[in-house]
């Protein structure tokens, strides 16, 4: 298999989507909704958190150019996976750290990536990440789609996104786009 795909949420999806849309390999990125129970909920209803979904990213991606487990490093290190329903000022079970894994064999590299974290006692406190089977994934409106790279001057974008893509390029240089 070379194209694979992935469904992740760690805390606000602009933050997921700036990150991965950097990497060599991806192929591409979209925001959006799974994990609730409302049919193509709307980002006022999933931000009310009464829909039960998590922000997430869809992204697809060239395993031969990046595995999943080196997607999963990179997703680790661009959220807290300890904090349960939060990332920083952003909190709900729409905020949830969550990998939906697409195939058994997904699934088993996570359980085996999070076993490895927890070992090398990475986090000090411990992950908190769910992993499920992939639900039914509802792209964002448009105007959530490639959202850093469009405002970039925006302050959340600046205060939040920002110091995250700084983090990846310091611990993950070499698997950037050029």
């Amino acid at each position: 298999m070379a194209i694979e795909t992935t469904t992740l949420g760690g805390g606000c999806f602009w933050c997921l989507e700036a990150a991965f849309q950097r990497l060599q390999g991806v192929e591409s990125v979209i925001s959006g909704y799974a994990g609730g129970l409302a049919e193509n909920p709307s980002y006022q209803e999933v931000c009310g958190g009464a829909t039960g979904h998590a922000e997430v990213v869809r992204v697809t991606f060239d395993n031969r150019a990046i595995d999943f487990g080196t997607l999963l490093e990179v997703f680790f290190t661009i959220h807290d996976p300890t904090t349960l329903n939060r990332q920083g000022a952003d909190a709900g079970t729409q905020y949830r750290s969550v990998i939906f894994y697409h195939s058994n064999t997904q699934r088993a590299t996570a359980e085996r990536v999070i076993a490895a974290m927890t070992a090398a006692q990475v986090w000090p406190d411990p992950i908190v990440t769910q992993l499920q089977p992939v639900p039914t994934f509802y792209p964002a409106e448009t105007d959530h789609q490639d959202y850093y790279r469009r405002n970039p001057a925006q302050g959340y974008c600046q205060a939040v996104i920002s110091p995250k893509l700084a983090k990846l390029r310091k611990r993950h240089a070499d698997l950037l786009r050029v």
